[in-house]
């Protein structure tokens, strides 16, 4: 019984997870069906590999993983397999960019999430993944993403309409599906993608086939192939079922002259 779709790429927030950050019984069963149905299931998160893995864990996933929008790609949980990092002088910059708008922001290192709290001004000496800021003035999110554009070598996304979160440039979630892909000998027609931000919005537009959630950012929804229920109501569960197992079923009749 072999599926037109093998692989099943999921963000984290907003989209597998809902508003309590819980993914729900009802997901959770069903991207069990999709597994035992031979499906890969790959969490592919803005988060961390230290926050995205006791999910991963919930769901009894060994599959390759993708965190940090792509700055690390996992062959299995706790086994790296790449990793991308930012140059420390444009961490400085964006730091200082950060206090001259007085604005929310947080870094990703290797060893920890770096906010105004905990920021010692140390950016030499550390391995860094992915800033953001976080702004709910539309004005100053803009001039931010304008100046970000000018100092070049980045990859500029969001998780929510409000901020803005960087990588080094060329590095995605597309990117880091398609290093999946090569692991797994399959293709990215393969891939089912499913997201709500424009952090997602790559692997949507790359996938074979390309789902919103209901909640999504609209340029996502523009984009995707599909839309579906949001993450409130187990639009995830829905993807299985209508894009996924169906699939699965329609093969195996095929193969089966039913």
């Amino acid at each position: 019984m072999i599926a037109k779709y093998r692989l099943l790429a999921l963000d984290m927030d907003g989209t597998l997870l809902n508003d309590e950050q819980i993914v729900t019984p009802k997901t959770v069963q069903w991207i069990q069906k999709a597994v035992d149905a031979g499906v890969h299931v790959c969490l592919s998160t803005g988060r961390s590999f230290i926050t995205a893995l006791p999910y991963a864990e919930q769901l009894g996933l060994e599959t390759p993983m993708v965190t940090v929008n792509g700055s690390e790609v996992w062959r299995a949980p706790h086994e790296l397999y790449r990793r991308s990092l930012m140059d420390p002088v444009l961490v400085k910059q964006m730091y200082d960019l950060a206090r001259h708008y007085d604005i929310w922001f947080w870094a990703y290192s290797t060893e920890a999430v770096h906010k105004q709290a905990n920021w010692d001004g140390e950016t030499e000496g550390r391995e860094w993944l992915k800033f953001g800021y976080h702004t709910e003035d539309d004005e100053i999110r803009h001039q931010l993403l304008l100046q970000l554009q000018d100092m070049g070598g980045l990859e500029i996304t969001n998780s929510s309409p409000y901020n803005l979160e960087i990588n080094p440039q060329g590095v995605n979630k597309a990117a880091g599906i398609k290093e999946v892909c090569q692991l797994l000998g399959i293709n990215m027609s393969e891939v089912v993608a499913v997201g709500d931000s424009l952090n997602d919005l790559a692997v949507i537009q790359q996938a074979g086939l390309g789902v919103a959630m209901g909640n999504a950012q609209d340029t996502v929804k523009q984009e995707a192939d599909q839309i579906v229920a949001s993450n409130n109501e187990d639009g995830i569960a829905e993807v299985i079922q209508k894009y996924i197992l169906n699939e699965v079923q329609a093969s195996a009749g095929g193969l089966t002259g039913n």
